[in-house]
């Protein structure tokens, strides 16, 4: 392990070019590997659900189950990571994932899985992922300069969108040669997290107050900071909206799949179409970013994801429903790298996990409602009503969008980076 470097030195390493900071090199990474092997076993998991169950609705809970922890647990973990060394936490925290995902693979080695414990296993992964992410986004601006946010953003878009490339066919390959190959492979990549992170000398936070206070008020203190900021009160309402519908996309596109008597195969092919256009997203999203103000990015990508939605419910076979993906998946880089970086450069160093925290409550704290309501409804009125039903959600969140002034007449961000300086 290296040694932490110090403050000064630390601030100067953070303004080199990207492409020269060692530390977030790695970081970015040690990040990529484990991003293909969640992307494996994340192709995998609904594969093995349905092929247990044969249930649609067990396919959402078993989703559900995986973000539920984001209600229970964000605000807790947003306050004990701006206590807590952040980077201790993320290497505990792939630890207890990669030993998660060793108990699915010995339990399909011995044929005694059974969805109860991959229930179990989705509420584990989805606790120890919030703990993970939180510290993530809140030593992202110690890694870099907070001018390169967007650029680092976009990067790591960009390698989402390549890993939403490979990984669902590696997924849907590996688990048609053995069902416990994806989940071997991830565990491996959440080995290979660890290590990168040992790597990191930078300190993921800065100097903490000795005093400790009661968690109920540094709590409070995420929550008012920001309540009292309009712009990214509804950020997040419109983040958990849009990310409620999207939940169900994965239990949708699986049932229209079987229903067209298509492979594990097709299903991986279609998220791998819908991941070309997650690169594209992530490509155009900083020169978009830059050219255009942050109101008419949100507003143009949701009102896209709304008009777009209801073609899955006329898409002919796995090729089109691919394309259709790829549309949606293009939209989602671009927004992400306006709204994330524009978000991080507001928040103080001291807040950043306790604010991101309240904001990632309230982004993701539908998702488990989304899977599981996506899920029950494919089971009772079949899929195209359940799509015609998400697509009114989005509709109305883009019609509030276009009506929020907040959203209209936010400042630029390289105001909100000037001012901070």
């Amino acid at each position: 392990m290296q040694p932490s470097i110090t403050q000064s030195d630390q601030s100067e390493a953070r303004r080199i070019p990207l492409w020269r900071n060692r530390d977030y090199l790695v970081l970015w990474s040690g990040q990529t590997v484990s991003l293909v092997g969640t992307g494996i076993s994340q192709t995998a998991f609904p594969l093995l659900v349905w092929d247990l169950t044969h249930s649609a609705a067990q396919v959402g809970f078993v989703g559900g189950l995986g973000t539920l922890p984001y209600v229970f647990l964000s605000l807790l973990a947003g306050a004990l990571i701006d206590r807590w060394n952040r980077k201790r936490v993320m290497i505990l925290c792939d630890i207890g994932r990669a030993l998660n995902l060793a108990s699915v693979l010995i339990a399909l080695v011995f044929g005694q899985l059974t969805v109860i414990q991959l229930y179990f296993n989705a509420l584990t992964e989805g606790t120890l992922f919030v703990f993970f992410n939180l510290a993530e986004v809140a030593c992202l601006p110690r890694v870099v300069a907070k001018e390169q946010l967007p650029a680092a953003t976009a990067q790591n878009e960009a390698t989402q969108g390549i890993t939403a490339l490979l990984s669902p066919l590696l997924g849907a390959a590996l688990y048609s040669l053995r069902q416990a190959l994806p989940f071997l492979a991830d565990a491996v990549s959440y080995v290979g997290s660890v290590v990168s992170l040992m790597f990191i000398r930078t300190e993921f936070q800065g100097a903490r107050t000795p005093a400790r206070r009661n968690l109920r008020v540094e709590i409070s203190e995420g929550l008012r900071w920001l309540w009292h900021q309009p712009l990214i009160r509804y950020m997040a309402f419109l983040t958990g909206g849009s990310n409620f519908v999207s939940s169900g996309l994965i239990p949708i596109l699986l049932v229209l799949v079987k229903q067209k008597e298509g492979s594990s195969f097709a299903f991986g092919a279609i998220l791998t179409i819908g991941g070309i256009g997650g690169i594209i997203g992530s490509l155009l999203g900083p020169t978009i970013q830059k050219r255009f103000r942050f109101g008419q990015v949100i507003i143009a990508t949701i009102w896209i994801q709304a008009l777009i939605w209801p073609l899955y419910a006329i898409a002919p076979n796995p090729i089109f429903l691919g394309l259709i993906t790829a549309v949606i998946f293009t939209t989602a880089p671009i927004y992400n790298v306006v709204q994330f970086s524009y978000r991080l450069a507001l928040i103080p160093d001291e807040l950043q996990g306790r604010v991101n925290s309240v904001f990632r409550l309230l982004a993701f704290g539908l998702q488990p409602l989304g899977w599981a309501l996506t899920g029950v409804l494919i089971q009772t009125i079949q899929v195209v009503p359940t799509i015609m039903l998400l697509f009114i959600c989005l509709f109305a969140l883009a019609v509030l969008t276009t009506l929020n002034r907040n959203v209209r007449h936010a400042a630029p961000l390289a105001a909100i980076q000037e001012t901070k300086t």
